[in-house]
Protein backbone atom coordinates (compact mmCIF):
# COMPACT_ATOMS: atom_id res chain seq x y z
CA UNK A 1 0.00 0.00 0.00
CA UNK A 2 1.35 3.42 -0.90
CA UNK A 3 -0.34 5.33 1.92
CA UNK A 4 1.35 3.25 4.62
CA UNK A 5 4.83 3.66 3.20
CA UNK A 6 6.39 7.15 3.54
CA UNK A 7 9.69 5.86 2.11
CA UNK A 8 7.89 4.75 -1.05
CA UNK A 9 5.99 8.05 -1.31
CA UNK A 10 9.31 9.91 -1.12
CA UNK A 11 10.76 7.65 -3.81
CA UNK A 12 7.72 8.23 -6.02
CA UNK A 13 7.92 12.00 -5.61
CA UNK A 14 11.63 11.95 -6.37
CA UNK A 15 10.91 10.60 -9.85
CA UNK A 16 8.85 13.62 -10.88
CA UNK A 17 9.95 17.09 -11.94
CA UNK A 18 8.63 20.13 -10.02
CA UNK A 19 6.82 17.94 -7.50
CA UNK A 20 6.71 20.64 -4.81
CA UNK A 21 7.66 23.86 -6.57
CA UNK A 22 6.87 25.75 -9.76
CA UNK A 23 9.71 27.34 -11.76
CA UNK A 24 7.55 30.47 -12.13
CA UNK A 25 5.72 30.61 -8.81
CA UNK A 26 8.08 28.95 -6.34
CA UNK A 27 6.96 26.46 -3.67
CA UNK A 28 3.48 25.14 -4.29
CA UNK A 29 1.21 22.13 -3.82
CA UNK A 30 0.13 20.68 -7.16
CA UNK A 31 -3.54 19.66 -7.07
CA UNK A 32 -4.23 20.36 -10.75
CA UNK A 33 -3.39 16.96 -12.17
CA UNK A 34 -6.63 16.87 -14.17
CA UNK A 35 -5.19 19.68 -16.28
CA UNK A 36 -1.91 17.85 -16.80
CA UNK A 37 0.04 15.47 -14.62
CA UNK A 38 3.57 16.07 -13.39
CA UNK A 39 6.31 14.93 -15.75
CA UNK A 40 8.73 12.12 -15.01
CA UNK A 41 12.33 13.26 -14.78
CA UNK A 42 13.24 10.40 -17.12
CA UNK A 43 10.84 11.85 -19.71
CA UNK A 44 12.60 15.22 -19.50
CA UNK A 45 15.99 13.57 -20.05
CA UNK A 46 14.74 11.39 -22.89
CA UNK A 47 13.07 14.33 -24.63
CA UNK A 48 16.29 16.35 -24.55
CA UNK A 49 18.34 13.44 -25.89
CA UNK A 50 16.12 12.75 -28.90
CA UNK A 51 15.51 16.43 -29.66
CA UNK A 52 19.21 16.79 -30.49
CA UNK A 53 19.36 13.94 -33.04
CA UNK A 54 19.15 15.17 -36.66
CA UNK A 55 18.48 11.78 -38.28
CA UNK A 56 15.15 10.29 -39.33
CA UNK A 57 13.92 6.73 -39.29
CA UNK A 58 14.16 4.62 -42.42
CA UNK A 59 17.64 5.65 -43.54
CA UNK A 60 20.67 3.42 -44.00
CA UNK A 61 22.76 4.60 -41.07
CA UNK A 62 23.27 3.59 -37.42
CA UNK A 63 21.28 6.52 -36.03
CA UNK A 64 18.25 5.75 -38.18
CA UNK A 65 18.40 2.09 -37.16
CA UNK A 66 18.55 3.09 -33.49
CA UNK A 67 15.56 5.40 -33.90
CA UNK A 68 13.54 2.61 -35.52
CA UNK A 69 14.45 0.25 -32.69
CA UNK A 70 13.36 2.86 -30.15
CA UNK A 71 9.96 3.17 -31.83
CA UNK A 72 9.55 -0.62 -32.02
CA UNK A 73 10.32 -0.91 -28.32
CA UNK A 74 7.83 1.83 -27.46
CA UNK A 75 5.08 0.08 -29.40
CA UNK A 76 5.87 -3.14 -27.53
CA UNK A 77 5.84 -1.26 -24.22
CA UNK A 78 2.47 0.28 -25.07
CA UNK A 79 1.10 -3.21 -25.71
CA UNK A 80 2.33 -4.21 -22.29
CA UNK A 81 0.80 -1.10 -20.73
CA UNK A 82 -2.63 -1.17 -22.38
CA UNK A 83 -2.92 -4.91 -23.07
CA UNK A 84 -4.55 -5.23 -26.50
CA UNK A 85 -4.81 -8.62 -28.19
CA UNK A 86 -4.07 -7.13 -31.61
CA UNK A 87 -4.35 -3.80 -33.42
CA UNK A 88 -1.81 -1.00 -33.66
CA UNK A 89 -0.62 2.09 -31.78
CA UNK A 90 -0.17 5.38 -33.57
CA UNK A 91 1.13 8.79 -32.57
CA UNK A 92 -0.72 11.93 -33.58
CA UNK A 93 -0.93 15.60 -32.73
CA UNK A 94 -3.04 15.27 -29.56
CA UNK A 95 -5.48 12.84 -27.98
CA UNK A 96 -8.32 15.06 -29.22
CA UNK A 97 -7.03 15.03 -32.79
CA UNK A 98 -6.78 11.25 -32.73
CA UNK A 99 -10.33 10.89 -31.42
CA UNK A 100 -11.55 13.07 -34.29
CA UNK A 101 -9.64 10.93 -36.80
CA UNK A 102 -10.95 7.62 -35.49
CA UNK A 103 -14.53 8.85 -35.18
CA UNK A 104 -14.40 10.47 -38.62
CA UNK A 105 -13.18 7.28 -40.26
CA UNK A 106 -15.84 5.17 -38.57
CA UNK A 107 -18.63 7.59 -39.52
CA UNK A 108 -17.79 8.17 -43.17
CA UNK A 109 -17.56 4.41 -43.73
CA UNK A 110 -20.87 3.64 -42.01
CA UNK A 111 -23.93 2.44 -43.91
CA UNK A 112 -26.38 5.04 -45.17
CA UNK A 113 -28.88 5.98 -42.47
CA UNK A 114 -26.88 4.47 -39.63
CA UNK A 115 -26.67 6.05 -36.18
CA UNK A 116 -23.97 7.34 -33.84
CA UNK A 117 -24.47 6.97 -30.09
CA UNK A 118 -22.71 8.86 -27.31
CA UNK A 119 -23.35 10.33 -23.89
CA UNK A 120 -23.94 13.78 -22.46
CA UNK A 121 -21.13 13.10 -19.96
CA UNK A 122 -18.47 13.16 -22.66
CA UNK A 123 -15.72 15.74 -23.06
CA UNK A 124 -16.02 17.62 -26.38
CA UNK A 125 -12.99 15.68 -27.65
CA UNK A 126 -15.30 12.80 -28.52
CA UNK A 127 -18.73 14.42 -28.35
CA UNK A 128 -17.94 17.24 -30.78
CA UNK A 129 -16.29 14.79 -33.16
CA UNK A 130 -19.23 12.40 -33.06
CA UNK A 131 -21.83 15.12 -33.55
CA UNK A 132 -19.85 16.82 -36.32
CA UNK A 133 -19.24 13.67 -38.33
CA UNK A 134 -22.74 12.33 -37.74
CA UNK A 135 -24.04 15.46 -39.44
CA UNK A 136 -21.45 15.32 -42.22
CA UNK A 137 -22.19 11.64 -42.90
CA UNK A 138 -25.98 12.19 -42.65
CA UNK A 139 -26.27 9.97 -39.61
CA UNK A 140 -28.53 10.42 -36.60
CA UNK A 141 -26.78 11.24 -33.34
CA UNK A 142 -28.31 9.48 -30.33
CA UNK A 143 -27.66 11.08 -26.94
CA UNK A 144 -27.52 8.99 -23.76
CA UNK A 145 -28.13 11.26 -20.73
CA UNK A 146 -25.85 10.87 -17.73
CA UNK A 147 -27.00 10.94 -14.11
CA UNK A 148 -26.52 14.44 -12.70
CA UNK A 149 -26.38 13.24 -9.09
CA UNK A 150 -23.60 10.67 -9.61
CA UNK A 151 -21.84 11.95 -12.72
CA UNK A 152 -22.24 8.50 -14.25
CA UNK A 153 -23.55 7.08 -17.47
CA UNK A 154 -24.29 3.39 -17.14
CA UNK A 155 -24.45 0.36 -19.40
CA UNK A 156 -28.19 0.24 -18.74
CA UNK A 157 -28.56 3.81 -19.96
CA UNK A 158 -26.76 3.00 -23.21
CA UNK A 159 -28.81 -0.18 -23.63
CA UNK A 160 -32.07 1.75 -23.34
CA UNK A 161 -31.09 3.88 -26.36
CA UNK A 162 -29.49 1.18 -28.50
CA UNK A 163 -30.89 -0.06 -31.81
CA UNK A 164 -29.34 -2.46 -34.37
CA UNK A 165 -28.59 0.40 -36.78
CA UNK A 166 -26.09 2.07 -34.42
CA UNK A 167 -22.81 1.86 -36.33
CA UNK A 168 -20.53 4.08 -34.21
CA UNK A 169 -20.40 4.58 -30.45
CA UNK A 170 -18.29 6.80 -28.22
CA UNK A 171 -17.56 6.30 -24.51
CA UNK A 172 -15.83 8.54 -21.97
CA UNK A 173 -13.67 6.53 -19.57
CA UNK A 174 -13.41 9.26 -16.90
CA UNK A 175 -14.68 12.82 -16.61
CA UNK A 176 -12.11 15.64 -16.41
CA UNK A 177 -14.71 17.74 -14.59
CA UNK A 178 -15.68 15.40 -11.74
CA UNK A 179 -13.15 12.58 -12.04
CA UNK A 180 -15.93 9.99 -12.12
CA UNK A 181 -15.03 6.87 -14.11
CA UNK A 182 -17.35 4.85 -16.33
CA UNK A 183 -17.53 1.06 -16.70
CA UNK A 184 -16.25 0.89 -20.27
CA UNK A 185 -16.37 -2.92 -20.51
CA UNK A 186 -20.00 -3.06 -19.37
CA UNK A 187 -21.06 -0.24 -21.70
CA UNK A 188 -19.31 -1.85 -24.66
CA UNK A 189 -20.98 -5.19 -23.87
CA UNK A 190 -24.39 -3.49 -23.81
CA UNK A 191 -23.69 -1.86 -27.18
CA UNK A 192 -22.53 -5.10 -28.82
CA UNK A 193 -25.52 -7.03 -27.47
CA UNK A 194 -27.68 -4.98 -29.83
CA UNK A 195 -25.21 -3.99 -32.58
CA UNK A 196 -22.33 -6.49 -32.62
CA UNK A 197 -20.39 -4.80 -35.42
CA UNK A 198 -20.58 -1.28 -34.01
CA UNK A 199 -17.29 0.62 -33.98
CA UNK A 200 -16.68 1.68 -30.36
CA UNK A 201 -14.19 4.47 -29.65
CA UNK A 202 -13.13 5.49 -26.14
CA UNK A 203 -11.76 8.74 -24.73
CA UNK A 204 -9.26 7.47 -22.14
CA UNK A 205 -7.46 10.78 -21.70
CA UNK A 206 -8.51 11.50 -18.12
CA UNK A 207 -8.43 7.89 -16.95
CA UNK A 208 -4.94 6.88 -18.06
CA UNK A 209 -3.01 8.19 -15.03
CA UNK A 210 -5.40 6.76 -12.43
CA UNK A 211 -5.38 3.02 -13.00
CA UNK A 212 -4.38 0.32 -15.42
CA UNK A 213 -5.92 -0.01 -18.84
CA UNK A 214 -6.99 -3.37 -20.25
CA UNK A 215 -8.03 -3.19 -23.88
CA UNK A 216 -8.67 -6.92 -24.09
CA UNK A 217 -11.34 -6.58 -21.42
CA UNK A 218 -13.04 -3.61 -23.07
CA UNK A 219 -13.82 -5.07 -26.54
CA UNK A 220 -13.60 -1.69 -28.28
CA UNK A 221 -12.07 -0.47 -31.55
CA UNK A 222 -10.26 2.72 -30.58
CA UNK A 223 -8.79 4.21 -27.42
CA UNK A 224 -6.99 7.55 -27.16
CA UNK A 225 -4.79 9.03 -24.44
CA UNK A 226 -2.92 12.30 -24.02
CA UNK A 227 0.57 11.50 -22.69
CA UNK A 228 0.93 14.81 -20.82
CA UNK A 229 -1.85 13.54 -18.54
CA UNK A 230 -0.01 10.30 -17.85
CA UNK A 231 3.43 11.57 -16.76
CA UNK A 232 4.89 12.26 -20.22
CA UNK A 233 4.88 15.60 -22.03
CA UNK A 234 2.85 17.82 -24.33
CA UNK A 235 3.06 17.75 -28.10
CA UNK A 236 1.61 14.39 -29.09
CA UNK A 237 -1.22 11.92 -28.55
CA UNK A 238 -1.39 8.14 -28.56
CA UNK A 239 -4.19 6.01 -29.99
CA UNK A 240 -4.75 2.29 -30.19
CA UNK A 241 -6.74 1.21 -33.24
CA UNK A 242 -8.24 -2.26 -33.75
CA UNK A 243 -7.41 -4.18 -36.91
CA UNK A 244 -11.05 -3.78 -37.97
CA UNK A 245 -10.97 0.00 -37.64
CA UNK A 246 -7.48 0.26 -39.14
CA UNK A 247 -8.70 -1.62 -42.23
CA UNK A 248 -11.36 0.95 -43.10
CA UNK A 249 -10.54 3.42 -45.91
CA UNK A 250 -8.71 6.36 -44.36
CA UNK A 251 -6.25 9.13 -45.19
CA UNK A 252 -2.94 7.66 -46.32
CA UNK A 253 -0.23 8.19 -48.91
CA UNK A 254 -0.90 6.73 -52.36
CA UNK A 255 1.15 3.59 -52.79
CA UNK A 256 2.03 3.42 -49.10
CA UNK A 257 1.21 0.64 -46.63
CA UNK A 258 -2.56 0.11 -46.60
CA UNK A 259 -2.87 -0.04 -42.82
CA UNK A 260 -0.63 2.93 -42.05
CA UNK A 261 -2.42 5.71 -40.13
CA UNK A 262 0.56 7.90 -39.33
CA UNK A 263 1.10 10.80 -41.71
CA UNK A 264 4.66 12.05 -41.98
CA UNK A 265 7.73 11.40 -39.88
CA UNK A 266 7.00 10.79 -36.21
CA UNK A 267 8.95 12.19 -33.28
CA UNK A 268 11.06 9.32 -31.95
CA UNK A 269 11.33 11.11 -28.62
CA UNK A 270 7.56 10.97 -28.22
CA UNK A 271 7.61 7.19 -28.55
CA UNK A 272 10.64 6.91 -26.27
CA UNK A 273 9.00 8.88 -23.48
CA UNK A 274 6.10 6.41 -23.43
CA UNK A 275 8.67 3.72 -22.70
CA UNK A 276 9.72 5.87 -19.72
CA UNK A 277 6.10 5.93 -18.53
CA UNK A 278 5.70 2.17 -18.86
CA UNK A 279 9.02 1.64 -17.07
CA UNK A 280 7.73 3.77 -14.21
CA UNK A 281 4.53 1.73 -13.83
CA UNK A 282 6.63 -1.44 -13.96
CA UNK A 283 8.94 -0.09 -11.22
CA UNK A 284 6.01 0.97 -9.02
CA UNK A 285 4.33 -2.40 -9.43
CA UNK A 286 7.50 -4.06 -8.18
CA UNK A 287 7.45 -1.81 -5.11
CA UNK A 288 3.85 -2.57 -4.15
CA UNK A 289 3.73 -6.28 -5.00
CA UNK A 290 5.79 -9.45 -5.29
CA UNK A 291 4.86 -9.86 -8.96
CA UNK A 292 7.64 -10.72 -11.38
CA UNK A 293 5.99 -10.42 -14.81
CA UNK A 294 5.92 -6.85 -16.21
CA UNK A 295 2.20 -6.88 -17.06
CA UNK A 296 1.38 -8.18 -13.60
CA UNK A 297 3.49 -5.42 -12.04
CA UNK A 298 1.72 -2.80 -14.16
CA UNK A 299 -1.65 -4.14 -12.99
CA UNK A 300 -0.43 -4.07 -9.37
CA UNK A 301 0.70 -0.46 -9.84
CA UNK A 302 -2.74 0.47 -11.16
CA UNK A 303 -4.48 -1.11 -8.20
CA UNK A 304 -2.13 0.63 -5.74
CA UNK A 305 -2.60 4.00 -7.46
CA UNK A 306 -6.37 3.67 -7.35
CA UNK A 307 -6.34 2.66 -3.69
CA UNK A 308 -4.06 5.51 -2.66
CA UNK A 309 -5.94 8.14 -4.65
CA UNK A 310 -9.17 6.91 -3.05
CA UNK A 311 -7.43 7.45 0.30
CA UNK A 312 -6.55 11.02 -0.76
CA UNK A 313 -10.04 11.89 -2.01
CA UNK A 314 -11.57 10.40 1.14
CA UNK A 315 -9.21 12.56 3.22
CA UNK A 316 -10.35 15.68 1.37
CA UNK A 317 -14.01 14.76 1.67
CA UNK A 318 -14.08 13.27 5.18
CA UNK A 319 -11.14 15.04 6.77
CA UNK A 320 -7.66 14.16 7.95
CA UNK A 321 -5.29 15.04 10.81
CA UNK A 322 -8.24 16.09 13.00
CA UNK A 323 -9.35 18.53 10.32
CA UNK A 324 -12.98 18.48 9.13
CA UNK A 325 -13.46 17.46 5.52
CA UNK A 326 -15.44 19.12 2.77
CA UNK A 327 -18.53 17.12 3.74
CA UNK A 328 -18.39 18.73 7.20
CA UNK A 329 -18.49 22.25 5.78
CA UNK A 330 -22.14 23.29 5.45
CA UNK A 331 -21.26 25.83 2.76
CA UNK A 332 -19.75 23.17 0.48
CA UNK A 333 -21.56 21.04 -2.10
CA UNK A 334 -19.58 18.18 -3.64
CA UNK A 335 -20.33 17.30 -7.25
CA UNK A 336 -21.24 13.65 -7.97
CA UNK A 337 -21.96 13.01 -4.30
CA UNK A 338 -19.95 12.46 -1.15
CA UNK A 339 -19.73 8.67 -1.40
CA UNK A 340 -19.02 7.72 -4.99
CA UNK A 341 -16.99 4.56 -5.61
CA UNK A 342 -16.35 5.60 -9.22
CA UNK A 343 -14.30 8.66 -8.28
CA UNK A 344 -10.74 8.71 -9.69
CA UNK A 345 -8.49 11.13 -7.85
CA UNK A 346 -10.66 14.21 -8.29
CA UNK A 347 -13.10 16.11 -6.08
CA UNK A 348 -15.05 19.02 -7.55
CA UNK A 349 -17.14 21.27 -5.33
CA UNK A 350 -18.72 24.68 -4.91
CA UNK A 351 -18.85 27.02 -1.92
CA UNK A 352 -22.16 28.74 -1.24
CA UNK A 353 -21.76 32.50 -1.51
CA UNK A 354 -18.31 32.42 -3.10
CA UNK A 355 -17.37 32.39 -6.77
CA UNK A 356 -15.21 29.39 -7.62
CA UNK A 357 -12.69 31.72 -9.25
CA UNK A 358 -12.26 33.54 -5.93
CA UNK A 359 -11.65 30.28 -4.08
CA UNK A 360 -9.10 29.12 -6.65
CA UNK A 361 -7.38 32.53 -6.54
CA UNK A 362 -7.21 32.38 -2.74
CA UNK A 363 -5.76 28.88 -2.85
CA UNK A 364 -3.22 30.02 -5.42
CA UNK A 365 -2.04 32.77 -3.09
CA UNK A 366 -1.62 30.09 -0.44
CA UNK A 367 0.60 28.14 -2.83
CA UNK A 368 -2.04 25.53 -3.67
CA UNK A 369 -2.66 24.94 -7.39
CA UNK A 370 -6.25 23.98 -8.26
CA UNK A 371 -8.55 24.93 -11.14
CA UNK A 372 -11.91 26.51 -11.93
CA UNK A 373 -14.16 24.58 -14.29
CA UNK A 374 -16.71 26.89 -15.90
CA UNK A 375 -20.03 26.19 -17.60
CA UNK A 376 -18.45 26.63 -21.04
CA UNK A 377 -18.05 24.31 -24.00
CA UNK A 378 -15.71 22.12 -21.95
CA UNK A 379 -17.76 21.65 -18.79
CA UNK A 380 -21.24 23.07 -19.43
CA UNK A 381 -22.64 19.60 -20.12
CA UNK A 382 -22.09 18.76 -16.44
CA UNK A 383 -22.47 22.16 -14.73
CA UNK A 384 -25.48 23.62 -16.57
CA UNK A 385 -27.89 20.83 -15.52
CA UNK A 386 -26.76 21.45 -11.93
CA UNK A 387 -27.45 25.19 -12.30
CA UNK A 388 -23.82 25.94 -11.52
CA UNK A 389 -21.80 28.61 -13.35
CA UNK A 390 -18.55 27.04 -12.21
CA UNK A 391 -16.89 24.73 -9.68
CA UNK A 392 -13.55 24.20 -7.97
CA UNK A 393 -11.65 21.11 -9.12
CA UNK A 394 -9.08 19.53 -6.83
CA UNK A 395 -7.42 16.79 -8.87
CA UNK A 396 -4.86 14.57 -7.21
CA UNK A 397 -2.43 11.92 -8.30
CA UNK A 398 -0.52 9.25 -6.40
CA UNK A 399 2.50 11.49 -5.79
CA UNK A 400 0.37 13.83 -3.69
CA UNK A 401 0.30 13.40 0.09
CA UNK A 402 -2.22 13.56 2.92
CA UNK A 403 -0.27 16.51 4.32
CA UNK A 404 -0.92 18.39 1.08
CA UNK A 405 -4.60 17.53 1.40
CA UNK A 406 -4.55 18.81 4.99
CA UNK A 407 -3.03 22.10 3.88
CA UNK A 408 -5.73 22.46 1.23
CA UNK A 409 -8.45 21.81 3.82
CA UNK A 410 -7.01 24.45 6.14
CA UNK A 411 -6.96 26.98 3.31
CA UNK A 412 -10.53 26.16 2.24
CA UNK A 413 -11.72 26.51 5.82
CA UNK A 414 -9.91 29.86 6.03
CA UNK A 415 -11.58 31.33 2.98
CA UNK A 416 -14.99 30.10 4.13
CA UNK A 417 -14.42 31.69 7.51
CA UNK A 418 -13.43 34.95 5.77
CA UNK A 419 -16.52 34.96 3.58
CA UNK A 420 -18.39 37.73 5.52
CA UNK A 421 -15.38 40.03 5.21
CA UNK A 422 -14.99 39.18 1.52
CA UNK A 423 -18.65 39.91 0.87
CA UNK A 424 -18.37 43.32 2.54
Amino acid sequence: MIQDNPVLIAAIRDRFAHVDSCPFQGPRIYLENGGGALTLKSVVETSAFYAAIPDNQGRDNPAAAALSSTIDKARADLRLFMNPASGQFIVGETGTELLFRMIRTACINAAKGAKVIGSSIEHPSSRSAAQHWATAAEMEYVNVPHEDATGLVTAEAYASHMTPDVAVATILHASPVTGIGMDVAAIAKAIRAVSPDCFIIVDGIQHAAHGQMDLQAYDVDGYAISPYKVFSRHGYGIAWISDRLAGLPHESLNGGPALNWELGTRDTGAFATMSNVVDYFDWLGGEVSERTEPRQRIEAAGRAIHAYETHLTNALISGTANLPGLQDMSEVTILAGVDNASREGTVSFVVDGLASTDVVEFLKKQGIRTHTRKADHYSGNILVPLNLPDCIRVSMCHYNTTDEVAQALRAIREIISSKPQLAS
